[in-house]
């Protein structure tokens, strides 16, 4: 058996194949039935948790929670998908599928055990291809273009319960049989099982086993025995009893204030979740603020220590890389990233990062300066950790795609002043006149946010000052991938290359400045002095530099923030909701972060664990004690 990898790792399932069919090596037991696996998960889980027909009643916007206790291969959840692709609302409404498995399966693995079922194929693909790395943690996977979202938690299943949030409406209780792996089976995780049901949750298991039946019947679920599939005499099937009471799913409208690439990636989602969204922005169209770089870079600095901050930039940057794979080759431009170990300080940063942590080779691996060089086309004065997903996006065409959906209504040219509560609903004014009624508000306005907020007090958010340079493609040894250390390096749009940014707390100048320019050259010859072409070095003339201001906004602890805005420290202000504080990592947080929201907004399953959803709450911006204004 393997032993157990340093964080984030996890070890992954030892498989023994056996006439075609994984066998699990530490639990001497098949993934599925070796007649037929998809008849019986079909039979098991579909049928006697009464699936099709379920699916048919679901409302358009609304949405429906599977929980399963053991991924596996991941045959179950296929075939759930398949049976909602035939039974469920054609638009709008969504299906989660909510799993746990201690010991994933290889990308490898998994897709040779679901080449045995070709109906499933073109479904099978598309899971292959956003399968997560094998990292401990929770993984969100959006499928079928948002019509199915996978969460997945790589980990022990009694801390997945705990860590997450979400009720099922039915339950699939799979794993190996009892005997083989009493872990699963335990009194405390059926008690959780019972915390995550909501009056009308139905299961289904294959086991039989007394003691099951005997710990789902005290936890409150009608249980009863019912004929297994194949050579299996018998299973369970049960029901936690109805109230008599219904949670219809009406599609509240939402508003959100501001068109950046927080603002405009939570529309979108939102959108495509059925629910009526009004994108609102003072200028004349989405991408003008802190995302209308021409070019930007998708990063994170990963800690030291695997703590929650590191855990929390680690999904986020997993996410959003499968988050742009949809754009690929238009705005999304997955080159690689080289984050320089350029000075004596960082190289030992570097060096005690590998020593405390274990990632998989398709997150970061390190290089030497040899291998680095040969990566980015140019020579670099040293080693690297090389991030070979990463890459650069053209934000303010990105920010215009993702604002282009027909469930979202554009409204441009309004400076917004304030924001209302008025007999349930929020009521927006513009500068103009303008009045935007919606049931939900979503402030998402960057360093503008904090005077939006409709409380009184202080908040601790700040702006920061940056300048990116445009560069001249002709004056370059262009870079084949983003070249990260005290500034970052694209490869070349055209005829420019974006390089920076500065970092100026206490400047309010939004022009830019010949000082910035000699700040962002100086910094990026510094890191590469390689990297200008010398003959069109020497001609460079940096006051007639072209480049762009922006200015970010931060939190005091420099972690973003998302969820309810609060009236005084604990009450809730209705409806009301806050999506900033990014700083210069927007591109990379932002499409997690609206995930999160959205899954806030719509009353879905949250995509983080509990401990990451405190790390972002609104309340720990407050400065001192506030009241509605």
């Amino acid at each position: 058996m393997s032993s157990p990898l340093l964080p984030p790792g996890i070890e992954p399932a030892e498989l023994a194949w056996r006439d075609g069919v994984p066998e699990s090596v530490r639990f001497g037991d098949v993934y599925f039935n070796r007649d037929n696996g998809l008849e019986e998960a079909r039979h098991v889980f579909l049928q006697h948790n009464n699936l099709p027909e379920r699916f048919a009643h679901v409302d358009e916007s609304g949405h429906f929670v599977i929980a399963e206790n053991g991924f596996g291969t991941g045959l179950n959840f296929l075939a759930s998908w398949q049976a909602w692709q035939n039974h469920g609302p054609m638009q709008g409404a969504t299906l989660h599928f909510v799993s746990v498995e201690r010991f994933p399966l290889t990308r490898a693995d998994l897709t040779r055990a679901l080449a045995l079922w070709p109906e499933l194929q073109p479904l099978a693909r598309e899971l292959i291809e956003k399968y997560p790395p094998l990292v401990r943690g929770v993984h969100r996977l959006v499928l079928a273009e948002g019509r199915v979202r996978l969460t997945l938690y790589f980990g022990d299943i009694n801390e997945a319960w705990q860590s997450l949030d979400f009720l099922a409406d039915a339950w699939f209780m799979d794993g190996f049989a009892p005997a083989r792996n009493p872990a699963m089976w335990q009194d405390e995780t059926i008690e959780q099982v019972r915390a995550h049901s909501k009056p009308g949750t139905t299961l289904a298991t294959f086991s039989s086993v007394g003691r099951i039946r005997r710990a789902l019947a005290e936890a409150g679920f009608d249980v009863q025995k019912t004929p297994g599939f194949g050579r299996k005499r018998d299973m369970l099937r049960g029901v936690l009893p109805a109230d008599g009471q219904t949670n219809g799913n009406r599609p509240v409208s939402i508003a959100v204030v501001g068109a950046g690439i927080a603002g405009c990636t939570l529309a979108r989602n939102l959108a495509e979740r059925g629910f009526p969204v009004t994108l609102i922005d003072s200028a004349k169209g989405p991408g003008t603020e802190a995302s209308g770089n021409v070019q930007g870079a998708m990063y994170v600095k990963l800690g030291v220590e695997f703590n929650d901050q590191t855990e929390l930039a680690l999904q986020a940057l997993t996410y959003a890389q499968r988050f742009y794979e949809t754009w690929r080759g238009e705005y999304w431009h997955p080159t690689g990233l080289l984050q320089l170990a350029q000075t004596p300080q960082e190289a030992d940063r570097q060096h005690r990062f590998l020593q405390r942590n274990h990632y998989p080779r398709e997150i970061l691996y390190p290089v030497n300066r040899e291998q680095a060089s040969e990566l980015a086309g140019v020579p670099t004065e040293s080693g690297a950790l090389w991030f070979p997903g990463s890459g650069w996006l053209e934000p303010k065409r990105l920010c215009q795609a993702l604002a282009d959906h027909p469930g979202i209504t554009r409204t441009w040219d309004v400076t917004v002043n304030r924001l209302l509560p008025c007999n349930g609903k929020w009521h927006i004014s513009g500068a103009d006149g303008t009045t935007i009624v919606a049931d939900r508000a979503v402030i998402c306005a960057g360093h503008v946010s904090a005077g939006l907020i409709p409380v009184k007090g202080e908040f601790r958010l700040k702006s920061i000052r940056g300048q990116v340079t445009h560069l001249p493609k002709a004056s370059l040894h262009n870079p084949k991938v983003v070249i990260c250390g005290n500034r970052y390096m694209n490869p070349a749009l055209g005829q420019i290359a974006v390089t920076g940014a500065t970092f100026d707390l206490h400047d309010a100048n939004p022009l830019p400045t010949t000082e910035s320019h000699q700040e962002n050259i100086r910094q990026l010859t510094a890191m590469l002095p390689a990297i200008l072409e010398q003959k069109s070095a020497e001609k460079l003339d940096v006051s007639r530099l072209d480049g762009r201001v922006a200015f970010r906004c931060t939190t005091h602890d420099y972690q973003p923030v998302a969820g309810p805005v609060f009236n005084g420290r604990d009450d809730e202000l209705g409806d009301l909701f806050l999506l900033t504080g990014l700083g210069s990592k927007g591109l990379t947080y932002a499409p997690l972060l609206a995930e999160y929201l959205a899954d806030q907004l719509t009353g879905q399953p949250a995509c983080l664990p509990v401990r990451l959803m405190r790390r972002l709450e609104t309340r720990r911006l407050y400065q001192a004690d506030v009241v509605i204004s």
